[in-house]
């Protein structure tokens, strides 16, 4: 059977139609990925740096750290060990603090002062009044020689002799009775000698960590018995801070 020439023409421009529609529906719309190809959303960008500045400054604290200043001070928490009495077995433990301060003549001497307080219990001897861990203080002013040894940008060490006197208050807490019932010294004034230095740990060229170890030596006396003055060697120590003035020697 034949078709007309034109049928045949008609069908196929039909069919043609039909094929194109086909393949625009398969087509992807514009965005979006072709079959077989991963999404834009799933491919990542390769990362870069946004750092503002590109570059980092490391600042040194301790860059600035020089040993020319005029004057110092410091202040810290301290302890001792003190002995109340000629022949007490027990000691005392007093805490306190420790305030001293440096005038600086060269690069490497200086004349210091310090004033430390300390109080606290000591024990006592046996006795009949019922006298247990009386109060017990001392108070020491001094001054001498101040030697800068080794030393650099981190920290420095210091030594010091310095003499003075010591005030000794150990009847305070007795109820009127005397010293000698508990072998306690009378209060008084002495004679007193530090020998020790600081151990500096610069924080800044300002600011210092200080810790200062000491051995701290007295002679008291009684005036009851023998009347008799002992010397005394005790150790002490203080931790504090140290600041160091502007104004350069």
């Amino acid at each position: 059977m034949r078709f007309p020439v034109s049928l045949s023409v008609s069908l196929a421009a039909v069919a043609a139609l039909v094929v194109c529609a086909g393949v625009r529906a398969q087509a992807p719309a514009p965005g979006q990925p072709t079959p077989g190809q991963p999404s834009s959303s799933s491919v990542q960008a390769p990362a870069t740096s946004t750092a503002p500045n590109g570059t980092y400054i490391a600042i040194d604290p301790l860059a600035n750290v020089r040993y020319d200043n005029r004057f110092d001070v410091s202040l810290g928490m301290a302890y001792d060990h003190l002995k109340a009495g000629p022949t007490l077995l027990q000691g005392s433990n007093l805490g306190g603090l420790d305030l001293t301060g440096s005038y600086w003549l060269a690069k490497h001497w200086a004349v210091e002062g310090t004033g430390r307080a300390y109080v606290g219990t000591s024990g006592a001897a046996p006795n009949h009044v019922s006298i247990n861990g009386p109060f017990v203080a001392q108070y020491v002013f001094a001054a001498g020689p101040e030697w800068l040894g080794p030393h650099n940008k981190h920290g420095a060490m210091i030594a010091h002799v310095l003499v003075g006197g010591a005030y000794g208050k150990f009847e305070q807490d007795l109820r009127g009775n005397s010293p000698s019932v508990v072998g306690f010294y009378n209060d008084q004034i002495a004679p007193a000698m530090i020998m020790g230095g600081h151990i500096d740990l610069n924080r800044s060229p300002r600011w210092v960590f200080r810790i200062t170890p000491d051995a701290v030596l007295t002679r008291y006396g009684i005036n009851y018995g023998p009347k008799t003055t002992q010397m005394d060697v005790n150790f002490a120590i203080s931790v504090g801070i140290e600041y160091k003035f502007k104004k350069k020697r």
